[in-house]
């Protein structure tokens, strides 16, 4: 069966984002990343714990939730980590030795999908315009848009009558009693600006950037309407601890969006990792 034909008939959705691969926290095979120059950088056990999950995602859960059907990848941004706010967490500031990180990591999941799309994410980490994440794109063979890019700034699925919205950027919050709120504007926004223009509105929102998943659902006369975030795969950055994520752990794992017997439904992986110890006296 072809390429085409087989993602015609894909009723599966799989939505991964901010594996940030190219630095320490990020996604990265264990065993030696070979770097520009002769060097080799050595994952952390934290990262092979994450790389575990992620050969438990590719082998496991996506053909068992997929119930070994042809699925769509979707990468919502923030493939790479870049060159940043000054940072010096990255393995290399080399973009060339990240992006080969980030395709020895994603070609497990792309070479096993029906079509691989990718979205761009945050500037400050995928460079100006996304020209790091077109460049993986490219590489990876991520379907191209109407003018040729193989990443995109947002992307729209039309899943056997289910219309689904892809886009990176939402909301943040400092607390966890605000979560919901930015998630539940974006259903908002999605039908204010469909009535608006006189467009069709999106069933299925999903976003990324926050690395915590989070979902809201209704139901209109369309049916359930869910609006989701992605859980990312990157450790805790010194960013984290001055937002929301101050008190949670790393949110690791990845979605689902499938069109079954009876309606669309999403489902979710999440796996959380064990918090520091405390210092006991007495």
């Amino acid at each position: 069966m072809s390429a085409k034909t087989e993602a015609g008939r894909a009723r599966n959705i799989i939505v991964i984002s901010d594996t940030h691969c190219g630095c320490r926290m990020g996604l990265c095979r264990p065993g030696g990343v070979k770097l520009d120059g002769g060097g080799t950088y050595h994952s952390s056990a934290l990262q092979a714990k994450v790389w575990a999950y992620w050969m438990e995602f590719a082998t496991k859960w996506v053909p068992s939730v997929t119930k070994r059907e042809p699925y769509i990848l979707v990468h919502n941004g923030d493939a790479l980590d870049g060159v940043h706010h000054g940072s010096t967490s990255q393995i290399s500031q080399n973009l060339s030795d990240q992006s080969n990180i980030a395709y020895d990591a994603l070609r497990l999941l792309v070479d096993r999908s029906a079509a691989f799309y990718s979205v761009r994410g945050t500037e400050a980490h995928v460079s100006a315009s996304g020209a790091e994440e077109e460049r993986c794109a490219r590489r990876l063979g991520a379907k191209t848009d109407s003018e040729g890019n193989h990443s995109r700034w947002d992307l729209w699925i039309d899943l056997h009558g289910h219309l689904c919205h892809f886009t990176h950027h939402v909301g943040t919050t400092g607390s966890s009693s605000y979560e919901a709120t930015a998630v539940g504007k974006e259903m908002v926004e999605n039908y204010v600006e469909s009535g608006r223009w006189g467009y069709r509105a999106a069933q299925v929102i999903v976003r990324s950037h926050r690395h915590r998943f989070y979902e809201t659902r209704h139901y209109g006369d369309k049916g359930l309407q869910i609006s989701v975030v992605t859980p990312a795969w990157q450790l805790k950055t010194g960013y984290v601890y001055r937002g929301q994520g101050r008190m949670s752990e790393p949110q690791i794992g990845g979605i689902l969006v499938r069109v079954g017997d009876e309606e669309l439904h999403t489902r979710a992986i999440v796996w959380p990792l064990k918090r520091s110890k405390p210092e006991v006296y007495g």
